[in-house]
């Protein structure tokens, strides 16, 4: 069964890099990203040394880290699952000798594996020539900085898996995943630092899942964190990952069972 799903995991990385102009416009969009909210992020520092306890250099590096993990974590599994749903592809998943949601797993980690090395490296790479990132060198921050950046990649796939499950019970659930997009950028930390909130809502992010996505990983390499932090935020990602699955494989098991496909 693990060779199904590495081979899974091989056959997307193929697919994704033969479309090879989504390759070269994926590094001009995510460092135009970087570009953008580098400059906006300075004009905020000014001459100001450090904002709640970030200095400009580490927020340029962290915007870059989070930006290229982005490039990742990000996959169109709620799309995928919500679309094969609605035309009834889903139904022929079903009778296949394999777990349905462990296929999609793979698949999304086929497609986060080659953005991060055709993407995130190369990207990265770039956008070390153009703005002042201050990166650490090879280390162990490296090591828990992918630990907790592959825990992100599962739980967001976890969230994208569970929105796109809610097709069998909305028909069209286009608008729910576009919303859901906007929340994980916005409460993951991804367009502000999880620092940069107000406390109060510092303190209810503690209780969802969205800084397990982005703003962790990215700190532990753009700030750095006592290890004492970073055994402390590993723990909180797994415990995120293993309560995600509960729901998912309780809506997995209702919602087959009513399954309805739209079209013929």
């Amino acid at each position: 069964m693990l060779n199904t799903y590495l081979e899974l995991i091989r056959i997307r990385f193929l697919m994704m890099l033969a479309y090879r102009v989504n390759y070269y416009s994926g590094i001009i969009i995510y460092s135009l990203n970087i570009g953008v909210y580098y400059f906006l992020w300075m004009a905020i520092y000014g001459d100001a040394g450090s904002i709640r306890d970030m200095t400009a250099v580490q927020m340029a590096t962290y915007i870059a880290v989070a930006w290229m993990s982005r490039a990742f974590y990000f996959n169109n599994l709620d799309r995928e699952i919500a679309r094969e749903i609605r035309d009834g592809t889903v139904a022929v998943q079903l009778i296949r000798p394999y777990h349905y949601l462990g296929v999609k797993m793979a698949q999304g980690f086929g497609e986060g594996l080659f953005r991060l090395l055709l993407f995130s490296v190369p990207g990265m790479a770039v956008v070390s020539l153009v703005f002042p990132i201050e990166l650490p060198g090879i280390g162990e921050r490296w090591l828990w900085f992918v630990v907790s950046l592959l825990i992100g990649f599962v739980i967001n796939s976890q969230i994208n898996m569970f929105t796109g499950l809610m097709a069998f019970y909305i028909m069209n659930n286009e608008g729910l995943i576009r919303a859901k997009r906007v929340i994980v950028d916005l409460l993951s930390g991804l367009i502000l630092p999880i620092s940069f909130y107000p406390e109060w809502a510092q303190r209810i992010l503690t209780y969802l899942p969205f800084q397990a996505i982005s703003y962790q990983p990215s700190t532990i390499l753009a700030k750095g964190m006592a290890r004492g932090e970073i055994a402390h935020v590993l723990l909180t990602q797994w415990i995120w990952a293993v309560v995600l699955w509960i729901p998912i494989q309780l809506l997995w098991i209702h919602a087959r069972r009513r399954l309805i496909v739209q079209g013929g």
